[in-house]
């Protein structure tokens, strides 16, 4: 081929959905295969054993991204058949398509990521497979150079939009994107960088803009003063949010965490207490569950609650709590029963304190704290917490009844990762859009570095990845809507959106060479913010240990 010819794209479009409808059925068998055989390795006396489990976990996780790889496939093949037939299956659709379907059929075969130095194989999950003659196509002709130079040749034609390709969503949610998106631009993209720089809190100008906008009552009822709008509709929130900030995005979290154990367990006086004043935005909740050597074990929880009286007395200290200084109440797990050592002696608590200043942060009697300095994730700040002798009104007990906590938790655990997928494609597509801006201005060597296939390849793959975690999403958002049970379906959300964000800024860095080492430019941040989207609610290996034990064990 002559120096500087186009390559020829690959034409898969005229058999591309008929061939990605085919493929489905060989990964369900794959999965089933991979699934019955370490559900027989990890069963003893009948059931799956927890030690057996934990003894295999490197075939038990390759199960979970397995898993997670199919149901990903599966739902971007759901949205293609969807853009095709209201008819805007376009062509960089079917490049997002194709390409995705080429590069993670192939991974199956040879190897998926679970992170730089983890490989999920076949091998590992005892199984073998090969490809039938719509997958081999797929793998063959799908993730070519020639398909990520015309996708990213779409995307520049199209680089106003916050997305690269349509999303599938209806116009309601198209719309509530479009408003937060220029929100995004006009108020927070222009200041996030200095923020992270300066340390700072997000202003609370901004907070009351987002209050103005319902943010923080999006999804509470119509009834107790919020928007009563769906799941999804927070998901395109936090996505856009956290585009322009990841700490933006993250703080109508707060507020959706803590109006879902109202709402789920809570009395009818609490509800009616609390619900609209979190709706409003007149006070702002943090999460105070974490203990310094606890981590993701909840159950062994040392706090203690002790009765006295109608009340309840605290003592006992937290960590990795966030925007724990100016906020007005803690939904607060502390163990209420001293005669057990697991989940079934604690109990959740409305705990209210009064919010502080920089020069006071934690003037609440009983009540001290530090603040950890992070990498990233700065716009709320992360702090340490000490309780010793503070007071907690005997009504404020969630539910009325001790005991309850961590169900109470457990039936939050699946909004809360919807919600961090969300924001992970929002970090991922910033990266992207921040990537490709550099690329196009960037000059070497007489053109642009987005002229460079090397580049413009981590372009196309940011793109695909990016829209394959958000149909995911997506899907997770839905099923939550429609009262369906998706702690699986969000576990997988969020296990491959924190990858694909790290991956997306730690390539959109590269990009930069050496200038995204620089504190200056907003790729440093980016990738800072990005790293923790693998360790909070449920780090990687803990969210793939829990998704490989609800497939084994039949998803009861």
């Amino acid at each position: 081929m002559p120096d500087g010819a186009e390559m020829p794209v690959s034409d898969l479009s005229a058999d591309l959905l008929p061939l990605t409808v085919a493929a489905l059925p060989e990964l369900d068998a794959l999965l089933a295969e991979a699934m019955s055989g370490l559900r027989a390795a990890v069963t003893v006396s009948g059931r799956v054993s927890g030690a057996a489990l934990e003894a295999d976990q490197f075939a038990a996780h390759s199960l979970s991204w397995l898993a997670t790889y199919v149901e990903s496939l599966r739902q971007m093949q759901a949205w293609a058949a969807k853009l095709q037939a209201e008819g805007r299956f376009g062509e960089m659709e079917q490049l997002l398509l194709q390409i995705g379907f080429g590069e993670y059929l192939s991974q199956i075969a040879g190897g998926i990521p679970m992170s730089q130095g983890e490989t999920a194989r076949l091998q590992d999950l005892r199984v073998t497979w090969t490809p039938g003659p719509a997958a081999a196509r797929l793998m063959a002709a799908g993730n070519t150079p020639a398909a990520r130079t015309r996708l990213v040749a779409l995307m520049r034609e199209n680089h106003g939009r916050a997305t690269f390709g349509a999303t599938g969503l209806d116009d309601e949610l198209e719309m509530i994107r479009d408003q937060f998106r220029r929100y995004a631009d006009e108020r927070v993209v222009p200041n996030a960088h200095g923020w992270h720089l300066r340390d700072e809190l997000i202003p609370m100008e901004i907070i009351e803009e987002l209050s103005e906008l319902g943010v923080f009552g999006l999804t509470i009822p119509e009834e107790f003063g919020g928007l009563g709008l769906s799941k999804a509709s927070m998901v395109v929130v936090s996505e856009e949010l956290s585009r322009g900030y990841i700490g933006v995005g993250s703080l109508a979290t707060r507020s959706e965490i803590a109006a879902e154990l109202i709402l789920c367990g809570g009395t009818p006086e609490q509800k009616a207490q609390w619900l609209p004043k979190l709706a409003s935005g007149e006070i702002l909740p943090t999460a105070v569950f974490t203990e310094p050597n606890t981590g993701s074990d909840l159950g062994s929880l040392r706090t203690r609650a002790v009765r006295e009286g109608d009340d309840w007395t605290v003592t006992g200290n937290k960590t990795w709590i966030t925007h724990a200084a100016r906020t007005h109440v803690m939904t607060l797990l502390a163990r209420t029963d001293p005669e057990t050592t697991d989940y079934r002696g604690l109990s959740m608590f409305l705990a209210e304190k009064t919010p502080g200043t920089d020069e006071i942060p934690f003037p609440t009697p009983g009540m001290t704290g530090g603040e950890i300095e992070v990498l990233g994730y700065r716009g709320m700040k992360e702090y340490e917490l000490g309780f010793d002798g503070f007071k907690v009104k005997g009504e404020n007990l969630l539910g009325g009844v001790p005991g309850q906590g961590f169900k109470q938790l457990m039936q939050t655990f699946e909004s809360a990762r919807i919600q961090t997928a969300a924001r992970a494609v929002g970090v991922a597509q910033a990266a992207l859009e921040v990537g490709m801006q550099y690329a196009l201005d960037r000059k070497q060597f007489g053109k642009a570095l987005i002229e460079f296939p090397r580049v413009s390849g981590k372009l196309a793959m940011m793109a695909v990845e990016i829209m394959v975690a958000r149909q995911l999403t997506y899907h997770s958002a839905w099923q939550k809507d429609h009262d369906k049970r998706c702690d699986l379906e969000a576990g997988m959300a969020k296990l491959l959106g924190a990858r694909v964000a790290w991956a997306a800024a730690d390539n959109a860095l590269q990009i930069h060479g050496g200038n995204g080492f620089a504190l200056e430019y907003t790729i440093s941040r980016i990738l800072c913010d990005a790293r923790i989207l693998n360790i909070f609610e449920g780090a990687a290996e803990i969210q793939a240990q829990v998704i490989a034990r609800r497939l084994l064990d039949g998803g009861n």
